[in-house]
């Protein structure tokens, strides 16, 4: 069966829709909905039982590039930031050192066991060096894992930001094997370059887009999520365009965004978490549809070995190294370094020596979607069972709380306080979004002449207003007290478990 005008719609339907019934029960059985996702795609593919002929590399590029986009954005909006500093280190180290190493040693361990020249076996390393945020982020949210203190910031910072790493490697390499004349120190300037402008465009992109969105005055709520996926478009394209790494760009331009005072905030935000998972099934079924699975099995056997090298020690080897200049205990380096998942990022990436055009194109890709499935499976499976078994998982008990608990977890906060808005407090007149209130605090209802408003960055503070306020400690409660006038301010506390 051939893709056509008339079908596609209806083919990609129907397996969005198996997909999304498949990935809802796929977790009763321990299996990745991920993994169902390609399997779906393989199965609809020209081997699989509905025979569609895909074999359009370009298109799936284009496919991942603008997935990506939203997978990467989705992630950084919802990176907090306080949760993230403590760890920045750390994730920088995994998302830059970590993924050198992963490439050369992964890249020396191919070397050895094939016949692929070391160029050739350094794009291999490189194309799978970083975890992939789609799966990191699905698999760790889905499962609903508790971890113990910053474990799952770092793990998210880093799949999070490691692709930009991983793809300035994989052109490099992938520029030494077409041209073989370069030297291995001319795609230095080339690393330089797309890191320092991708990291100056996406903070700069980042400035722009938060002026424009609280500036902008549109008639419509829905029309705002529009504006930030154009923001996000143009931030990646102009930075690719000017040399950058677009897809760090767009990182750091999502994480400050989601760390600031926006209007619409919460529709914008839940616009982009309904995106990303759109895009992870388009994704995951187009890279399935475009793999022969025929092509897959005279490599099983070399996938299997190379799976296990970056599983068992090339992943290991890349975390304790990466992160020895850190206080860390054992038992957390070891779980980190088990929870180095490859995805889609790695299949995409494969797609570039397929439009180079290079002799050993068909096979890299062949290896990679097979390393990638096998990590997926392997891991996704295993995740909470490692990490209960190294003791870095909150037990089941600890979790058990009361329904105001679960609900002030949720957010996170810890305390609840109303406070009325007196006849000079500084804050009447104001919209939300201008008046300044600290990031570890919410405003979630506001009651005015006897009815509840749900607050948005546009609303207008009255007097009189009964604003209900949401905070993680008392510091955060005490700062909101400094914007306004305490001497006509009265409070009323709710509820707080930490009071």
């Amino acid at each position: 069966m051939s893709l056509t005008a008339e079908n596609i719609v209806l083919i990609g339907s129907i397996l969005l829709f198996l997909s999304i019934i498949m990935g809802k029960t796929s977790y009763k059985f321990g299996i990745p909905a991920l993994l169902l996702f390609l399997a779906v795609g393989m199965l609809a593919g020209s081997d699989g039982l509905a025979g569609i002929q895909f074999d359009n590399p370009k298109l799936a590029q284009l496919v991942g590039v603008i997935a990506l986009n939203f997978i990467l954005f989705s992630g950084g909006l919802d990176t907090n930031w306080s949760s993230i500093r403590p760890v920045l280190k750390e994730g920088i180290a995994l998302s830059t050192i970590g993924v050198l190493i992963t490439a050369l040693t992964l890249g020396a361990f191919v070397w050895l066991i094939t016949d692929f020249t070391i160029y050739e076996s350094l794009l291999l390393g490189s194309i799978v060096s970083s975890t992939d945020a789609a799966a990191v982020f699905s698999l760790l949210r889905s499962k609903s894992l508790a971890l113990r203190t910053n474990l799952r910031p770092t793990l998210e910072l880093e799949s999070g930001s490691n692709d930009p790493m991983a793809y300035v490697l994989t052109v490099a390499f992938l520029s030494l094997v077409v041209n073989q004349d370069q030297s291995f120190y001319s795609v230095i300037p080339l690393f330089l370059q797309q890191m320092i402008l991708g990291g100056v465009a996406g903070a700069g992109f980042g400035l722009i887009s938060k002026y424009i969105i609280n500036s902008i005055n549109l008639d419509f709520e829905g029309l705002y999520p529009v504006l930030v996926i154009a923001l996000m478009f143009i931030t990646f394209s102009v930075t690719d365009y000017v040399g950058g790494n677009g897809f760090l760009a767009i990182y750091i331009c999502a994480v400050y965004l989601g760390n600031q005072d926006l209007i619409h905030k919460r529709t914008i935000m839940q616009v982009f978490d309904g995106m990303a998972w759109l895009m992870e099934i388009i994704l995951f079924l187009t890279l399935g549809l475009l793999v022969f699975p025929t092509e897959i099995y005279p490599i099983i056997g070399l996938g299997l070995l190379i799976a296990v090298f970056l599983i068992g020690l090339a992943r290991p080897i890349a975390v304790f190294l990466s992160l020895a200049p850190f206080k860390m205990k054992l038992r957390r380096r070891v779980y980190i370094s088990w929870v180095g998942i490859r995805g889609a990022v790695p299949i995409v990436f494969a797609t570039y020596p397929l439009l180079a055009g290079i002799d050993k194109a068909d096979m890299i890709f062949n290896i990679v979607f097979f390393v990638s499935l096998t990590s997926v499976l392997v891991h996704g499976t295993t995740l909470s069972i490692v990490a209960k078994w190294l003791g870095v998982a909150i037990p089941e008990k600890a979790k058990i709380m009361h329904p105001t608990d679960a609900f002030l977890e949720d957010h996170p906060k810890t305390l609840l306080e109303e406070m009325v808005v007196g006849d000079t407090d500084q804050v009447i007149g104001r919209k939300i979004v201008d008046i300044g209130f600290p990031k570890n605090i919410t405003i979630t209802m506001i009651k005015r002449d006897g009815k509840y408003l749900t607050p948005k960055g546009t609303t207008v503070i009255e007097k009189d207003d009964i604003l209900t306020v949401l905070s993680d400690s008392k510091q955060g409660i005490e700062a909101v007290y400094k914007l306004k006038n305490k001497n006509d301010l009265n409070s009323k506390p709710i509820e707080g478990p930490n009071k």
